[in-house]
This record gives C-alpha cells, structure tokens and sequence, in this order.
C-alpha cells in the first residue's frame, strides 16, 4: 500500500553501497542502466549534502590474504575473481565520490552491516532512518537492507538508485525486499529528494503478508507501481 511519510532532520543517514568502477568497466560484472542509477545517486547526494543528512560510502574489497573465504571464486593467477584489493576498479566512481569528512568505508562480505561498528555508531548517533542506494540489487544491496532492518533501522530504498546485471535482477530484487521491508518505505529519486527536504511524499509500504505475489509477466508493472 502507499501512505505518507516523512522523516524527522536529524535522524536520517544516506547510504551508498559498491558504487565502483568494476561495474560500469569490467564486462564480467556490468550493471544495466548504470549511468542512470548513478546520475540519480548524483541527484540524492546533492540533497543529503544540502539538508546536512550525513552521508556514508561503501566499497567491496577483497583481500584474500587476510580473509578467510572458504568457495571464493579466483581467477588463474589466484586473485580474486571481483573487487581485488589490487584491481585499480574498485575504486568508487568519481560522479560519486565521498566528499570531504564523509565516511568510507569498507566491507569484505555483501551486506554493509553483518560485522564493523558502523550499524552501532550511526545508532548511537540518533539514526533511525537508512537512506539506501547503490548496486547489486539482489546481493549486496538486499543484504544491506536486512541487516539493516534486523538491528533495527528504517530502511527508505530507492529503487532507480539501485541497480543489477540485469534490469529483470534489479526488479525483482526490489520486489522482494518491497514484499518485507517491515517499518521501512520504498521510494523513487524524486520522493527521496522530497523527503531528505522536509517533505511528506506518499511511498510504498508493506501491509500484511508478502502482497506483491508477482510473476514473470507482471513483475515489472509491479516494480513501476511501487
């Protein structure tokens, strides 16, 4: 169902999660639409920047040397198959890079908030709401998400902010996060712009039981109507 929110200043962090360059340069792990989903992070950092939401980086790095990663794929010389410690492309894109005094910070497993100090300091901080953004829709950003939901934050996901390899990926990973986003709200660029603002926005909000019972025909009408 759609109802109104909005979201107390003070409160609110904005979260960008493996924005890298891996994703828009190395054909193994090209995400669809990638320019668009980062002119839209663009948009939201310029909001959260203007209405003093603080904003937190994240990159995927693996460093198999200190990691104990049991199954990790490699390549032949025995590096990690994506996001090498030593590969130049993990590297956050410039369009959305940290600016000065933001936090970056970085992770050695798909969610931002299984292990570190992070979830506890944003908490300890007074936040409780979780402006999210970034890639793989399904992976990374869903882990994100539920560990986010499981320590008790409020997840605002914005969903042409996010993106996968492919657009059917991406959809349905929004899909099913929209179907159990208890206490949290799904939203486009332009609502959370709205909201980061000040504003009331009418948002997605799971009710009931799993109501978005979607099929391979009717997922994306689905997805545009959250």
């Amino acid at each position: 169902m759609k109802s109104p929110i909005s979201l107390k200043r003070g409160t609110v962090a904005a979260v960008f999660i493996d924005l890298q360059e891996e994703h828009r340069q190395d054909k193994r792990y090209l995400v669809e639409g990638y320019e668009r989903i980062l002119a839209n992070v663009q948009r939201l950092q310029a909001a959260a920047r203007q209405n003093h939401v603080p904003l937190h980086h994240w990159a995927y790095i693996v460093d198999l040397d200190s990691q104990d990663r049991p199954f990790h794929p490699v390549g032949e010389d025995g590096k990690s198959a994506f996001s090498d410690k030593s590969d130049p492309l993990t590297e956050i894109c410039h369009e959305v890079a940290p600016g000065n005094g933001e936090a970056v910070l970085i992770k050695a497993e798909a969610s931002a908030f299984r292990s570190g100090p992070a979830g506890d300091r944003l908490k300890a901080s007074g936040i409780e709401w979780l402006v999210i953004a970034g890639v793989w829709t399904e992976a990374c950003i869903d882990a994100s998400v539920r560990d986010a939901v499981a320590r008790g934050f409020r997840v605002l996901l914005v969903k042409d902010a996010c993106g996968s390899g492919s657009m059917a990926m991406h959809q349905t990973g929004i899909l099913n996060l929209a179907n159990r986003l208890y206490g949290g709200a799904v939203t486009d660029t332009g609502g959370a712009c709205r909201l980061l603002a000040g504003e009331t926005v009418t948002v997605w909000q799971v009710e009931g039981s799993v109501p978005l019972r979607f099929t391979f025909e009717n997922a994306a009408h689905l997805y545009a109507e959250l």
